[in-house]
């Protein structure tokens, strides 16, 4: 678990982050939603520990990370797994090299042992056959599920994923969402995710965290989303049409 109390960032005298309070379970989806500006993407880099904060904490699995030591911060590091907007992968490696690169970064396994648990999470994103093909070769929902690999492959606690259907067709944004949510509870990890995507908020919305000028405004399930009356989350998420019409059907189901 990840919990996070009275959170506060800012940038010289603008305050992006005013003092947000929220926990993340683990075996869980928690999706982090919010207007461009809400305070989201310096959120999850807090969260990273790639931003330093002014006040409160960040505890994971009750250790408080500015508390721990040089060593303990790197430790904790080595247990996240990242999947970036843009999938990030390294275009000069195959497929096989960029997944293993955790592994050569972070243990002292054998090549052999890298290259087994490269099979395993490579066939574990139905991508068997793909090694030695080279990012440019993929298409944008292959090197997602490469990016999703790479991110499991040091097997973390914590999973982070910025934006991870950017870009993708409505088809494959829910194979990815499926992929996440299988992984999460597969492996128990505490997954969080910065998404814009209301299909991903519908599907695997387990807990929802609503942000508005770096505040925390709203946060519940999928679920409860449909029912809320906040103003700030009504305009966000029904500004969907797709939304719109599920949350009618909803209603109307729950008379």
């Amino acid at each position: 678990m990840i919990e996070v109390k009275d959170l506060k960032k800012s940038f010289g005298d603008t305050q992006i982050l005013k003092g947000i309070t929220t926990s993340f379970e683990k075996g869980k989806t928690n999706l982090v939603i919010g207007q461009s500006g809400s305070g989201k993407t310096v959120f999850l880099k807090c969260l990273l520990g790639l931003f330093e904060y002014e006040s409160g904490s960040i505890s994971y699995e009750g250790k408080n990370f500015s508390e721990l030591s040089r060593d303990e911060k790197t430790n904790l590091r080595s247990e996240m797994g990242m999947v970036f907007q843009g999938s990030a992968l390294f275009d000069s490696m195959t497929i096989a090299e960029n997944v293993m690169f955790p592994l050569r970064m972070f243990t002292k396994q054998s090549k052999s042992e890298m290259e087994d648990r490269v099979n395993e999470v490579l066939k574990r994103v139905n991508l068997d056959d793909a090694h030695k093909k080279m990012p440019s070769e993929a298409s944008g929902g292959m090197q997602k599920r490469v990016a999703i690999a790479r991110a499991i492959v040091n097997r973390p606690k914590y999973l982070f994923c910025d934006e991870p259907n950017s870009g993708l067709d409505p088809k494959t944004a829910i194979v990815i969402d499926n992929l996440i949510q299988e992984i999460t509870e597969e492996f128990n990890i505490t997954t969080v995710v910065n998404t814009h995507d209301m299909n991903s908020v519908m599907e695997i919305g387990e807990k929802i965290v609503f942000l508005k000028n770096g505040l925390l405004e709203w946060e519940g399930s999928s679920e409860t989303i449909f029912r809320t009356d906040n103003e700030a989350v009504t305009n966000f998420v029904y500004s969907s049409e797709l939304f719109r019409k599920v949350r009618k059907m909803y209603l109307e189901e729950s008379e």
